[in-house]
């Protein structure tokens, strides 16, 4: 018998209309009547939580965080219902403080229960057959597909084929004939889950962009600070100098792509080289919004040398060159 933990946090998949819009109704029971069971499972539910995932904080995404590693320790696998909006960061946030030791994948679902053809028991269903099947390390199931939990993105709003992993593809199909494998994730574990997240925050290029933004986030209480950069990296001559003013009093600053897809690189001068040059961590091809769950993680987990220890991580799990 294998032994899996669905595990409820609310979102689109537990959603029915109401008067004041979509709102989450489906408890984790519910979801897991509406969906096929693989043969020789046997699933354990449990009601984390019942928001929507735009409401949830770095608390809760710490807490469930821990909340997986304990089903862990008591199951062959674990799924994870989420609501698609931040699925990507609780993704990133997961395969950062996972041992590795079975599968854990999360899903969800763009239409609600009571839509005239909901995705979610689809999703749901392929989700428990990829946990029964075995692969240790955190993946999202949606769609059909099985994606690596390091570098997913949301990619549409509205499509079923909401996530996809750009520059590195599924790691296997899922569906009523079984499961089809193409790849295996590297390990993407870099700490125990966290009591508390720190405060990183995005602060985003466009044209004109100051630093008011870098230095009001700063004085918020940000420990650490992610630039949404322009192209391969790049950001207004006014964030780049005050990046590197945050760099040499020890504020770990990170720089990812706004784009959607491709790596960061220092290679303009004035611009993304002097980002390299003052010492700032270049996340490859990580969402800004992923880069920001690996410095939390970094931060909490190794707060002498956080940008040593995100650096040592995306060399190892190829996210940048070795």
């Amino acid at each position: 018998m294998t032994r899996l933990a669905l595990l409820a946090t609310g979102g689109t998949i537990a959603t029915r209309a109401t008067a004041d819009g979509r709102a989450v109704a489906v408890d984790a029971a519910e979801l897991l009547a509406s969906a096929p069971v693989p043969p020789g499972a046997e699933v354990t539910t449990t009601d984390v939580a019942g928001r929507l995932s735009f409401a949830a904080g770095l608390d809760d995404l710490a807490a469930l965080a821990r909340t997986v590693r304990e089903a862990a320790a008591g199951h062959d696998g674990v799924v994870v219902t989420h609501g698609t909006d931040t699925l990507e960061e609780t993704a990133a946030l997961l395969a950062l403080t996972h041992d590795r030791t079975i599968p854990v994948t999360i899903t969800g679902a763009q239409r609600p229960v009571d839509d005239p053809a909901p995705d979610g028991r689809g999703n749901l269903g392929a989700a428990l057959r990829w946990a029964a099947h075995g692969r240790p390390g955190v993946t999202v199931t949606f769609a059909g597909q099985v994606l690596p939990a390091i570098g997913v993105r949301k990619v549409h709003a509205a499509a079923l084929t909401a996530f996809a992993a750009p520059g590195r593809g599924p790691l296997a199909e899922v569906d009523e004939a079984g499961v089809r494998e193409h790849a295996v994730a590297p390990d993407a574990s870099l700490g125990d889950p966290p009591d508390t997240l720190p405060r990183v925050d995005v602060v985003a290029q466009y044209v004109g962009a100051d630093a008011h933004a870098l230095d009001a986030a700063v004085a918020a209480g940000a420990r650490g600070v992610v630039v949404a950069g322009f192209g391969a990296g790049n950001a207004t001559p006014a964030v780049v100098a005050a990046a590197t003013e945050l760099l040499g009093r020890g504020v770990p600053v990170a720089v990812a792509s706004r784009t959607g897809a491709g790596p960061v690189e220092g290679l303009y001068a004035g611009g993304g080289a002097e980002l390299a040059r003052a010492g700032a961590l270049f996340a490859g091809d990580l969402s800004p919004w992923q880069t920001r769950m690996l410095l939390a993680v970094a931060l909490a987990t190794a707060p002498d040398d956080p940008l040593g220890a995100a650096r040592a991580w995306t060399a190892r799990v190829g996210v940048t060159p070795s």
